[in-house]
């Protein structure tokens, strides 16, 4: 690796581990130094596999750009999103604290760079520092229950309801762009259907259908939310 590119990847886990809204921002300066000796930094293209279902972890992953996407693969290959993650948040990390292999993938859905520390390091810290502790403990907690309430959602809505409730999930996770309307993340029908467990044909239609309700605008691969609260009450009623 060539000097320059070496300050750029360690210029980036820097701003990892400052950022305001990341876990690791409660440590001490010799703490940050230290885990800026133990972490590293990888760049992704839009659908590269940052990990597959059954590799081992190699350390606790960290989304610095980028937007990604989990998913298991089920029957005939189908796959199921599971997650959507956007910066600063962890992937991988079930597995990796669990001492086992990955139950799901992760794949770029843009151009992502993920920062990586080695779980020796990250266990050091944990055992060390009880704030660093807590703030993990904190955000897994967030995410199981997350986790809990998709479970709900795709087993007991309907069609409409999952649907309604995937794009305001995708609203709450990655926001508007400046329009105040579109959904900033441009996903494919068969993602949307595979975030909302339907076939991509019930996605298409339904999609169709809302559009001529009124309720969203359809441009390729952007989505346009034009009436909220309805699709929140569509959300709602399941």
């Amino acid at each position: 690796m060539i000097e320059s590119e070496k300050k750029i990847r360690e210029q980036i886990c820097v701003e990892v581990i400052n950022n305001p809204n990341s876990v690791f921002n409660v440590l001490s300066p010799e703490e940050k130094e230290n885990l800026l000796q133990n972490m590293s930094c990888s760049f992704f293209k839009k659908g590269e596999y940052i990990y597959k279902e059954g590799e081992k972890p190699l350390g606790l992953i960290s989304l610095k750009e980028g937007k990604v996407k989990i998913f298991k693969e089920g029957v005939g290959g189908r796959e199921q999103i599971v997650r959507m993650a956007k910066p600063v948040g962890f992937i991988g990390y079930r597995a990796l604290f669990a001492e086992e292999n990955n139950i799901a993938s992760a794949v770029a859905i843009e151009d992502s760079i993920t920062c990586t520390v080695s779980y020796d390091m990250i266990l050091k810290l944990i055992k060390t520092n009880s704030e660093l502790s807590l703030s993990i403990i904190r955000s897994f907690a967030t995410e199981l229950g997350f986790s809990n309430n998709r479970t709900v959602t795709l087993t007991q809505k309907h069609i409409r309801g999952r649907l309604a409730e995937s794009l305001l999930f995708l609203r709450d996770t990655y926001g508007f762009e400046d329009d105040g309307v579109t959904i900033k993340v441009y996903l494919s029908r068969e993602d949307i259907a595979n975030l909302s467990n339907m076939t991509t044909s019930n996605a298409i239609r339904t999609l169709s259908t809302f559009a001529g309700e009124g309720v969203i605008a359809i441009d390729g691969r952007k989505i346009k939310i034009l009436d909220k609260v309805k699709l929140d009450r569509i959300s709602k009623l399941g």
